[in-house]
C-alpha cells in the first residue's frame, strides 16, 4: 500500500527517454576514470536502498544506445521514469533512484587519446 502520494503521478506515456544534457566534469578527465566512477557508482547504488532488480534494469538502460531499447527496459521493469533523461526514477513501491550524469553519458571536457 504506501502512503499516499509517496510516488509521484506520471502519465508515462509523456516520459519518453531522452540523451542527458551535456556536462562538464570539475576537470577533464580520462575515458578510463569515467568507466572506474560508473563502476563504483553500480557497486555501491543497491546499498542505498530500493531493489537489486531495478538497479540492474537501470544499469542496463542507461548503457544502452538505442533508446527504443532502454525505453523498453524501462517499461518492462516497471520503473517510472521522473525526469526522461534517467537522473530520477521510481520503482512501482515508491522508492527512489537516483543516477549521475557521468552513468549516462559522456562529460563534454572528457580526454581522448591521441
Amino acid at each position: 500500500m504506501g502512503c499516499a502520494g509517496s510516488t509521484p503521478k506520471v502519465d508515462e506515456s509523456s516520459k519518453k527517454l531522452r540523451k542527458p544534457k551535456p556536462w562538464k566534469h570539475t576537470q577533464p578527465i580520462t575515458p578510463a576514470q569515467v568507466k572506474q566512477m560508473r563502476d563504483e557508482f553500480w557497486d555501491t547504488a543497491p546499498h542505498y536502498g530500493g531493489q537489486k532488480e531495478i538497479w540492474d534494469a537501470l544499469r542496463a538502460a542507461a548503457t544502452e544506445a538505442d533508446l527504443t531499447l532502454a525505453q523498453t527496459i524501462v517499461d518492462s521493469a516497471g520503473i517510472i521514469v521522473s525526469n526522461p533523461d534517467l537522473t530520477v526514477c521510481y520503482d512501482e513501491r515508491g522508492a527512489k533512484y537516483e543516477l549521475p550524469n557521468y552513468v549516462l553519458s559522456e562529460p563534454t571536457n572528457l580526454i581522448r587519446d591521441g
